[in-house]
């Protein structure tokens, strides 16, 4: 149990909080590439900051914060430019760092402006941080520098054809109790395995992998975060499940398994951005490598499609048979900040425990003028960070189609082509757990 004061330490991320100068230290996604093909701005909230991303005509990207600092106006209505970006207000003119580089109408000799022998545009900055992209992802950093390097994670970089996705909901609470979830396996026994069965219950019922009954759990440390490992009733000790497990890259991904053993692979990613104290941006980007030889649609691997996935229906209710909302739900129905001074932790919390330490030693060594966890300055290091993780996980012994049906894919605007190449390779991967 935390105290109020622990708790208010790790879930504040807003400038000035000292969880929020942790956070600062690593990228974070801004949003999709395709999100910027027929626009030119965009609005951001990221870390508690208002910001705007933009394109400029050279077809680079910038992030700067939303009000100009002439007379406040918005930047999301900023007119681009070769190298940056114009207050559609007045005209001035800021490059990506923040700095302004014209004032139209102003003296361009002023003397009255001048001091320390700068000209007035000279003292103007606003904020601009660095955007890169990767894999159809634009990301950004809004730390001190050296700029750390963007990490170049197996899936967002492959050697051949791969089908990309980018899934996305705003959850409206804050982003550590969603983190919190990815480590604590046990909750997928029963909110995605009895609740999920229960709802199918008014529909003639059915029975689904993830209520298998977990048999043990355990955690462990690596060079970039936690791996979690669970097996589950059935399940051999020889399982990927509890043999290999999935990572947890510090502060904000969850990276998970797939079903297709050695036939084709996948890579699946849960990335929460905070976007302020009680609101965070939940995006699903998920890549498919498809088996050697089989035929897949051009259109599928020339774009990474860009889609919204709801969590509630046109009531306000949550989609209780989508396994992605069953989530949403626990996660906000903590409240926009959980009160983790009244909780009970038990023995199947270690994960979080084990999570809520290292956020309180990696805080400790930021403090101390030192890189957290996973902070990659090494070009060597960053060539391409491939990891272990289940191939057989045993909560696609349902099938890919059913699998699919479940989860965020469904909402995908090309599931159905998607199933056509994976589904039959997925199959098999049912027989080798009993009940």
């Amino acid at each position: 149990m935390l105290t109020a004061e622990e708790n208010e330490l790790l879930a504040r991320i807003g400038p000035g909080t000292r969880m929020g100068a942790l956070q600062r230290r690593y990228w974070h996604v801004v949003c999709g590439v395709e999100e910027m093909a027929v626009r030119w701005t965009k609005r951001i909230r990221l870390l508690g900051e208002d910001l705007v991303l933009y394109k400029d005509r050279s077809g680079g990207y910038g992030l700067l914060a939303e009000a100009c600092p002439h007379r406040r106006a918005s930047l999301a209505y900023g007119i681009p430019t070769a190298d940056g970006i114009r207050c559609p207000y007045h005209g001035w003119q800021f490059d990506r760092s923040g700095r302004c580089t014209e004032q139209p109408n102003e003296p361009a000799d002023s003397t009255l402006r001048q001091a320390q022998g700068r000209l007035f545009k000279d003292k103007v900055r606003t904020a601009g941080y660095p955007v890169e992209e990767l894999g159809g992802v634009l990301f950004a950093y809004l730390g001190p520098e050296p700029v750390p390097l963007l990490p170049r994670l197996d899936g967002f970089i492959t050697d051949g054809p791969a089908i990309r996705m980018y899934g996305q909901t705003l959850v409206p609470c804050n982003w550590l109790q969603i983190m919190e979830n990815s480590l604590d396996p046990v909750h997928a026994e029963w909110l995605h395995g009895h609740l999920a069965e229960f709802v199918e219950e008014q529909r003639g019922g059915a029975r689904f992998s993830h209520s298998r009954k977990h048999l043990k759990i355990a955690f462990a440390e690596f060079e970039y975060g936690i791996y979690k490992r669970r097996l589950l009733k059935g399940a051999s000790e020889d399982s990927d499940d509890w043999r290999v497990g999935h990572p947890v890259f510090f502060p904000n991904i969850l990276a998970v398994g797939s079903g297709g053993g050695e036939l084709w692979k996948m890579n699946a990613y849960q990335i929460r951005i905070p976007k302020d104290d009680t609101h965070t941006l939940h995006v699903w980007y998920d890549v498919f490598i498809p088996p050697p030889g089989v035929a897949v649609p051009q259109h599928l691997l020339d774009t990474v499609t860009v889609y919204d996935i709801p969590a509630v229906d046109a009531s306000g209710e949550f989609i209780l048979d989508l396994l992605d909302a069953q989530d949403v739900m626990a996660w906000t129905t903590q409240g926009p900040i959980a009160e983790r001074e009244h909780e009970h932790l038990g023995t199947t919390d270690a994960g979080i425990i084990a999570f809520r330490t290292m956020l309180r030693r990696e805080l400790a060594k930021v403090e101390a003028g030192e890189d957290p966890i996973g902070v990659i300055r090494d070009p060597a290091r960053n060539e391409r960070i491939t990891y272990a993780v289940e191939k057989n996980k045993v909560h696609f012994a349902d099938g890919f189609e059913s699998y699919a049906a479940r989860v965020h894919n469904r909402h995908y605007p090309h599931v159905a082509e998607l199933a056509a190449v994976f589904a039959a390779n997925a199959k098999p991967i049912a027989a080798a757990y009993g009940d």
